[in-house]
């Protein structure tokens, strides 16, 4: 039998009409298996978690059937509480099968701790600038010392401590300026 003739005859037909059939049958069962494993239809509305406690969203998440996972922390925010959610993912009001992870960015408990840089002889214009870069707020009580440089930064103060280079404060300290004041030798 050449292959033109069993490409004609009928059981190359029979054969292929049962591939098909079997295939059909195949992709309507996996169809439906996949229906049911994966929760087809169902879903579950993400509440909204900002500003809440961890325990808060633990509690939350464990009523509606969700998982939750903190994944980074970001600068600290004053305007929310410390160890709050400031941001989720999926967001609120998203949807998502029970079971699930909500990721969480966390606020920190305080600003981050910042070096003090070394700042002894510098202008009052310098190390303000670099102060204000570095992320530190500029108190507007200056202390004067006896000098020969007038403005010339002959120390830092925090609260009425004096600090020394690589000491650390938190981000945002007011830090206040003692400086010469051109009179001296």
């Amino acid at each position: 039998m050449s292959v033109v003739q069993f490409l004609k005859s009928k059981s190359f037909f029979k054969q292929i009409a049962i591939a098909i059939i079997g295939l059909l049958v195949f992709v309507f069962i996996l169809k439906y298996w996949l229906g049911v494993s994966t929760n087809h239809d169902q879903k579950i509305q993400v509440p909204d978690l900002q500003k809440m406690s961890l325990a808060d969203v633990e509690n939350k998440l464990k009523e509606i059937n969700l998982d939750y996972k903190v994944i980074d922390s970001v600068s600290f925010n004053p305007n929310y509480p410390k160890k709050s959610v400031i941001e989720q993912t999926p967001e609120a009001g998203g949807f998502v099968k029970e079971k699930r992870k909500i990721y969480l960015t966390l606020n920190p408990s305080k600003y981050r701790d910042v070096s003090i840089p070394d700042l002894n002889g510098r202008t009052k214009r310098q190390a303000i600038s670099e102060l204000r870069s570095t992320g530190f707020i500029i108190g507007s009580d200056f202390t004067y010392v006896n000098d020969i440089g007038k403005d010339v930064v002959r120390g830092l103060r925090y609260k009425g401590k004096i600090l020394n280079p690589q000491d650390k404060l938190p981000l945002n300290s007011i830090i206040d300026l003692v400086l010469g004041d051109g009179k001296g030798n």
